[in-house]
């Protein structure tokens, strides 16, 4: 439905974590996903490569970048069947850790999981020190315990402030990710991915307080 070097030209005005590299990142995961749990190639490819396309705009405005990159990819696919391009912005429009629903299609559950692999890991560190360089935070902080309890309620204003690390987007988001995976395929990748950046964070601590 659209080639990569074409999904490539609408992404600019990117971060390092959320730009045409995460992309293809989180389109080769859905495709992986998407072989094991027979989805539709067609349609979630073009989900993925399109999935973010609208990011720039949550940034500037605050729009939920799921909805706005879903109608994006309506206005991108105009020419295919319309029966298409629904199930990709569909896909696309559940795909956010912080909606309101969870995805209801194979292709949609396929690439959430994938968005969310690449946010756990060694890469998913990468991101969210990628993200705090750019908002100028903290590399650490002694988080308080009740910040995990009080994490869901959060707004965004929280997420960007100052005093917002890698260690609270850790224990906000990304400890949380491999239990709400949707998949089998991709629950047990991110069984790995999970192990790799607790392992991380758990060392970082101990040598922040000289433990180490």
């Amino acid at each position: 439905m659209i080639a990569v070097d074409a999904a490539r030209r609408h992404y600019v005005d990117t971060d390092s974590a959320h730009g045409f590299d995460h992309v293809l990142r989180v389109w080769r995961l859905a495709e992986r996903i998407g072989r094991a749990e027979g989805a539709d190639l067609e349609i979630l490819r073009a989900a993925a490569l399109l999935h973010d396309v609208a990011r720039p705009e949550e940034a500037r405005t605050g729009v939920d970048h799921a909805q706005a990159s879903a109608r994006r990819a309506e206005e991108i696919l105009s020419g295919a069947p319309a029966e298409q391009v629904a199930r990709v912005a569909q896909a696309i429009g559940e795909h956010r850790f912080r909606g309101a629903v969870r995805p209801t299609t194979i292709e949609g559950r396929a690439l959430f999981d994938a968005d969310k692999l690449d946010a756990i890991g060694a890469i998913g560190v990468a991101r969210a020190y990628a993200v705090a360089g750019a908002r100028r935070q903290r590399v650490w902080a002694d988080v308080d315990a009740a910040y995990a309890e009080r994490a869901p309620v959060l707004g965004r204003d929280d997420l960007a402030s100052d005093e917002h690390t890698p260690v609270h987007e850790y224990l906000f988001k990304l400890v949380r990710l491999r239990d709400l995976m949707q998949t089998d395929t991709g629950q047990r990748m991110a069984d790995h991915r999970h192990r790799v950046m607790v392992a991380f964070f758990e060392e970082l601590d101990r040598e922040v307080r000289g433990a180490r």
